[in-house]
């Protein structure tokens, strides 16, 4: 240290080497911390690629369960974000719009698959549309069953995708400018007109997002599908009901199904980002 400093400069030296260290010390703390986190993360995902070999991951592709298990997952996820987008987008329209008794209970309501466990989701469903169900008993009466059908499944997926898709779209017609809906109103535009040319297309790219969202919620959808819709190849068993079931003999097809819904994942999330991109 240099002596000839006075009191007051070596202080101020000190202090400085004090919050230097500091500095360091918490980038290093940080870097230590994020590089666990994300080993957590990403460890898992990468060891589904190192267990199974490229052959071996072509060869399950061809197997009947794999093959059924992934047409009736697309198929019904796709059904069921259709139904979600339709009905969903003019309930989240109005809630994002519209004043009135009882809103904030309807926004409730539409959020609570969101927390709901899915084993409860799927034994609700069965209570309610079963055959000894509050709506079941009657659809009985004329010979229509919806447990244990892949129609069940459409609607154990709509039931557990459905908020994550009004959520968003709520959120991107109330960013939506009021000042070009109202101009259009005084242009003598309808309500319908204002909605389908205004609001809609300048909150697409969030509606976009919200559909990806839904359709990869719908695709992963488990614990109320098997509750509800049972776990029966080519009628009910999805992807994740396929995992479950081929691990206990054919690993690899397991670790297959497991990979491609991990490569869906990755997709649905470049997806929502290209999109958000868009909307900005």
């Amino acid at each position: 240290m240099d002596l000839t400093r006075s009191l007051p400069e070596r202080e101020a030296f000190a202090s400085g080497s004090r919050t230097r260290f500091g500095r360091v010390t918490l980038a290093l703390l940080t870097a230590v911390l994020l590089g666990i986190f994300l080993l957590f993360i990403t460890l898992p995902v990468v060891s589904l690629f190192l267990r199974i070999s490229p052959e071996a991951f072509l060869r399950s592709l061809g197997e009947p369960v794999v093959l059924d298990a992934l047409a009736l997952s697309l198929i019904t996820a796709a059904v069921s974000t259709a139904i979600v987008v339709l009905f969903g987008t003019p309930l989240a329209l109005v809630n994002a719009r519209r004043e009135y008794r009882g809103r904030e209970l309807v926004d409730t309501l539409t959020d609570l698959p969101i927390v709901l466990p899915p084993a409860v989701a799927g034994i609700a469903l069965l209570m309610a549309f079963g055959r000894r169900g509050v709506i079941g008993q009657y659809l009985d009466i004329f010979g229509i069953h919806i447990a244990f059908t892949t129609l069940a499944v459409v609607i154990a997926q709509v039931f557990v995708a459905s908020p994550f898709y009004i959520r968003q779209a709520k959120a991107s017609f109330e960013a939506v400018d009021r000042l070009y809906e109202d101009a259009a109103r005084t242009l003598g535009a309808s309500p319908a007109t204002v909605a389908f040319r205004i609001t809609i297309p300048l909150a697409w790219g969030g509606l976009v997002s919200g559909a990806i969202l839904s359709f990869a919620r719908a695709l992963g959808e488990f614990g109320a599908t098997i509750m509800f819709a049972g776990n029966f190849q080519g009628r009910t068993q999805t992807m994740p009901l396929a995992i479950y079931t081929t691990m206990q003999g054919d690993l690899d097809a397991a670790i297959s199904l497991a990979i491609i819904l991990v490569m869906i994942s990755f997709a649905v999330i470049a997806a929502v980002k290209i999109a958000a991109r868009r909307r900005y």
